[in-house]
């Protein structure tokens, strides 16, 4: 499809310059563009990829002279990276599944399929499961008995929806994501070695024999609207109550959420983040690549973890923290430069007390 530089510049919110008939199918980088993309040249130092490549328009930053670059059209915003979210959305046409319901696709008699709904090759639908007006479901996704889900979700590849699971509106979810699988709950005749360590805070001792029962999950997973997971993000079940996650919450490839976690609204996690069972988190939180929390923690809102940071108790509202155990960031970098200077003190200790022996 071919969108011309004023549909574009309309709906991005953009200045538009140059020839506003000129049309364009797709964007690139600007030393990778052809004639028919919009080069994303939003910086100065991406000019030298500009006449590297054959863009005839371009996103430019504010105050470029885009005719002395070469250009027919240009488009200026004033936050770029917030541009390119509309930019992606006008171009990005989406899977192709067509309306109705697949041939192969098994349906409980009991389910409900909302008006315009597409379901695709080999979805499995359980008895009574609700699906909202035009959902999108691909190929081999499994929604299980009494789940629901809301209108306007696109649901790929492999994905699997567990008995009782409840979405709002417009969710996405990624290939092979799995919502509402059993939470890691096991428990010991006797109190086991993690118990006893826990609760001691000491470490001799605490390994004996011991046996694990199952705990089984009988609560589900609630997610509010806007919720996007990524491909095999997984979100347990709840105990008794329901796991829940709510509005507007992103969360990335492989993040992992235990049985009873309650997130806020707005939250980001990206990839590898993982959540231990009955942690409540706040609204609006970031938890950077790898990052993660105890169980049984309450995180506040407006908490940024890191890349990497690893949360062992309550943090309150409003802090960046870094490091494991969790500290806050400025903390953070004076004992990593502490730690830096550590040889040099030893090496100058040594040799202010006579020690011939260095540093191990």
């Amino acid at each position: 499809m071919r969108f011309s530089i004023s549909d574009i510049a309309a709906a991005l919110g953009a200045q538009a310059f140059g020839d506003l008939s000129l049309t364009l199918t797709g964007a690139a980088e600007p030393a990778m563009a052809g004639p028919d993309d919009l080069a994303l040249a939003m910086q100065p130092k991406y000019a030298e990829g500009l006449a590297r490549g054959a863009a005839r328009a371009a996103l430019v930053w504010e105050g470029a002279d885009w005719q002395a670059l070469g250009l027919e059209a240009a488009l200026v915003v004033p936050r770029p990276r917030y541009a390119m979210a509309h930019l992606t959305a006008l171009l990005d046409s989406g899977p192709a599944i067509p309306k109705g319901i697949h041939p192969t696709a098994v349906i409980d008699p009991s389910a409900t399929i909302g008006v315009g709904a597409a379901i695709g090759p080999l979805v499995v639908v359980g008895p009574g499961a609700r699906i909202g007006a035009n959902a999108r479901i691909a190929s081999h996704v499994s929604i299980e008995a009494g789940a629901r889900i809301g209108d306007d979700a696109l649901i790929l590849n492999g994905a699997r929806i567990m008995a009782r699971v409840v979405i709002g509106d417009r969710f996405i979810g990624q290939p092979g994501c799995v919502i509402g699988g059993d939470g890691l709950s096991f428990v010991t005749p006797e109190t086991s070695g993690v118990e006893q360590a826990r609760s001691s805070m000491r470490g001799a001792g605490a390994a004996k024999k011991q046996s694990w029962t199952r705990i089984h999950s009988l609560g589900s997973v609630r997610i509010g609207n806007d919720v996007e997971l990524g491909a095999n993000a997984c979100i347990d079940r709840g105990t008794i109550r329901d796991t829940v996650v709510g509005d507007g919450c992103k969360i990335d490839n492989l993040c992992m959420l235990g049985h009873n976690v309650v997130v806020g609204r707005d939250c980001l996690m990206a990839s590898m983040t993982g959540i231990a069972g009955s942690t409540v988190i706040g609204d609006r939180c970031v938890f950077g690549g790898q990052s993660g929390a105890a169980d049984n923690i309450f995180i506040g809102d407006d908490v940024i973890l890191t890349g990497g940071t690893k949360a062992t108790s309550n943090v309150p509202p409003g802090r960046v923290m870094m490091g494991y155990p969790a500290v806050k960031l400025e903390q953070n970098v004076e004992m990593y430069k502490a730690l830096r200077r550590l040889p040099r003190f030893l090496a100058q200790f040594a040799q202010k007390s006579g020690s011939k022996a260095g540093p191990e």
